[in-house]
């Protein structure tokens, strides 16, 4: 079951499934720093790309300072043998170590990735929930920025014309229907 909530001339789905098996332009990856796959989404991404993309983040890590993407940054890479022909690799914030920062790097994140998106002519892309897994963030706080980093975006830009939140259990999945009545819901039909 899909949840669809207008935003401009763009729209945010919220729904559970396998992000690996998104059809979308790009699935943003919750990446670490380094780049080189890790555990959950990360893991279960480089899995499905094959091994050509671990050769692609070792090219975008050449690239840049320290060999390390900062949190809250983004960067592209082919999607390889995913459906999605892009991923976008996105650092979230570690929440027992970012404290009150931990809600503007994740925006960041978000925003950075959407940014790519929009300067790449991609229409569609997928997130999953990110930094809510070995990072700690709780998601009942993380879905209500995740969300609100979209809206803001869409507003602006209007592009791309669907954003996914591809969630993968069901505790996460009602986190951000309930984050999304708030966020969406009640922006979209209160009066300014």
């Amino acid at each position: 079951m899909e949840r669809r909530f207008p935003v401009s001339d763009s729209e945010i789905v919220l729904v559970l499934g396998d992000l690996t098996r998104e059809r979308t332009d790009a699935i943003a990856n919750a990446a670490n720093s380094g780049l080189l796959g890790g555990g959950g989404v990360d893991g279960a991404i480089h899995r499905a790309a094959g091994p050509r993309l671990l050769e692609a983040c070792r090219e975008v890590k050449r690239t840049l300072p320290g060999g390390r993407l900062p949190t809250g940054e983004a960067v592209l890479t082919p999607g390889f043998d995913l459906a999605a022909r892009f991923v976008v690799h996105c650092v979230g914030p570690v929440y027992a170590r970012e404290g009150r920062q931990a809600p503007r790097l994740l925006a960041r994140c978000y925003s950075n990735a959407l940014r790519l998106c929009v300067e790449h002519g991609l229409d569609s892309v997928a997130f999953p929930s990110i930094s809510t897994g070995v990072y700690g963030y709780p998601v009942d706080e993380a879905a209500p920025v995740a969300l609100e980093a979209v809206r803001e975006h869409l507003q602006r830009e209007r592009r791309p014309a669907r954003v996914r939140f591809v969630l993968f259990d069901t505790a996460t999945l009602r986190a951000y229907q309930q984050a999304a009545d708030a966020v969406l819901t009640h922006r979209l039909t209160s009066k300014p």
